[in-house]
C-alpha cells in the first residue's frame, strides 16, 4: 500500500518527467508504476508491461490474425519468452527486493534457480528473435527452401532445440553462486564464489556466454537485415522492369505487396532488437574502461534497463502492424462491456 511519502515522491517524479520526456495519458492498457530504489538511496520510477506480453500471447494463440501458423509459433514463442524474463527480471527481482527484501526467495538455493531461470529466459528471447529473423529471411530470399523450412512442423523443432539446449546450457550458473550469509543454519542471498572470476574453467564460460548471447545474435540479425533489405531491391528493381514493359507502371504488384508485409514484420522486431540491445552489447566490449565510476554506473544501468525494455516491447511492437492484430485487440477490449450489456439486457427481459 502505498504511503503518503511514496505518493510525494512519485508525483515529485512524474512532475519532472512531464516537462520534457512524457505526456499525460488516459488509455485503458496503460502500465502500473513501481518505484524500485537505486544503491544511491534515491528512487526509479518504473513501469510494467507484463500485461502487452499477456495480450499478445493470448491474441496470437487464437490463430486469427491472417498469420501462418508457421509465424504463429515463433511469435507465441518469443512473447512467452519474454514475459518470463520480465516475471525473473523485474518482478521476482527488482519488485521482489524493494517490496520483499527478506522473503524465501532470498534463501540461497532458490535464488540460485530464479537467477537460472532469467538466464534461460533471457537466452530464449534472443534466439527466439534469431530463428524468427531467420524464417522470414528464407520466406523473402530463399524461394526453393522455403516450402521445406517455413513449415509449422520446423518451427516446433527449431524452438524446442533452442530452449533445451539453452536450458542445460545455463545449468552450471546454480553452482556459481554461494551463501552471503548463514541467519540460523538457513543461507541468505547469493554471492558468486571466488572461483568464478579465478577457476579457467569458470572464465571460459562466461567468455562464451559473451559469445553466444548477446555478441553472435547481433551480428546474425545484422547480416541477415543486410542480405534481405539486398534481395528486396534487386528483386523490386527487376520485376518494376518486367511488369512495366507488360503491363504498365500502374498496376500494382501483389507479389511485392506481400514481400513488404514480410519485410515490415522483420524490420520491426529485429530493428528494435538491434536499437535496444545495442548499448547492452558495448557493454560486453568493456567500454567501461574509458568511463569513470559516475559514467559506469549510468551507462550500466541504461544498458541492462534497455535489455529489459526489449523483452517488454519486442512483440507487440510489429504485431501492432497488423491490422488483424489491431481487429482481435479491439474485440477482446470491447468483449467485457458488451458481455454486461448483454446480461443487463436479460434481466430486463
Amino acid at each position: 500500500m502505498a504511503t503518503d511519502t511514496k505518493i510525494a515522491q512519485i508525483q515529485k517524479e512524474i512532475a519532472s518527467m512531464l516537462k520534457n520526456i512524457t505526456e499525460v495519458s488516459y488509455n485503458d492498457w496503460r502500465s502500473t508504476i513501481l518505484m524500485v530504489p537505486k544503491p544511491d538511496g534515491m528512487k526509479r520510477l518504473c513501469v510494467g508491461q507484463a500485461k502487452l506480453n499477456l495480450v499478445s500471447i493470448l491474441i496470437l494463440s487464437r490463430g486469427k490474425c491472417s498469420l501462418s501458423t508457421c509465424t504463429t509459433r515463433y511469435l507465441v514463442a518469443m512473447a512467452t519468452a519474454d514475459l518470463l524474463v520480465i516475471i525473473t527480471e523485474v518482478i521476482l527481482n527488482r519488485i521482489d527486493d524493494y517490496y520483499f527484501p527478506l522473503n524465501f526467495l532470498r534463501i540461497t538455493p532458490v535464488c540460485s534457480v530464479r537467477y537460472v531461470l532469467l538466464r534461460i529466459a533471457t537466452d530464449c528471447s534472443v534466439w527466439f528473435t534469431v530463428a524468427f529473423t531467420f524464417d522470414r529471411f528464407v520466406v523473402i530470399c530463399c524461394q526453393k527452401l522455403k516450402s521445406k523450412y517455413c513449415t509449422k512442423r520446423t518451427a516446433a523443432v527449431v524452438l524446442a532445440i533452442i530452449g533445451i539446449l539453452f536450458t542445460v546450457k545455463n545449468i552450471p550458473i546454480y553452482f556459481r553462486f554461494k551463501a552471503r550469509w548463514i541467519i540460523d543454519n538457513v543461507p541468505w542471498m547469493c554471492s558468486n564464489k571466488r572461483s568464478y572470476f579465478t577457476d579457467p574453467v569458470w572464465i571460459g564460460f562466461r567468455k562464451f556466454e559473451k559469445v553466444l548471447t548477446p555478441l553472435i545474435p547481433f551480428a546474425l540479425i545484422l547480416l541477415l537485415n543486410v542480405l534481405t533489405v539486398g534481395r528486396i531491391l534487386v528483386t523490386s528493381r527487376v520485376r518494376k522492369k518486367l511488369r512495366g514493359q507488360s503491363v504498365g507502371d500502374n498496376h500494382s504488384d501483389p507479389e511485392m505487396e506481400s514481400r513488404r508485409k514480410s519485410m515490415i514484420l522483420l524490420f520491426s522486431i529485429s530493428g528494435s532488437f538491434i536499437l535496444l540491445w545495442f548499448v547492452y552489447v558495448l557493454y560486453f566490449f568493456d567500454v567501461n574502461d574509458f568511463l569513470d565510476d559516475d559514467s559506469f554506473y549510468i551507462f550500466e544501468n541504461v544498458a541492462y534497463m534497455l535489455r529489459n525494455l526489449s523483452c517488454c516491447t519486442n512483440t507487440l511492437i510489429y504485431v501492432l502492424t497488423q491490422s488483424n492484430f489491431r481487429e482481435q485487440l479491439k474485440s477482446m477490449l470491447k468483449y467485457p462491456v458488451i458481455s454486461i450489456i448483454k446480461l443487463i439486457n436479460k434481466q430486463h427481459i
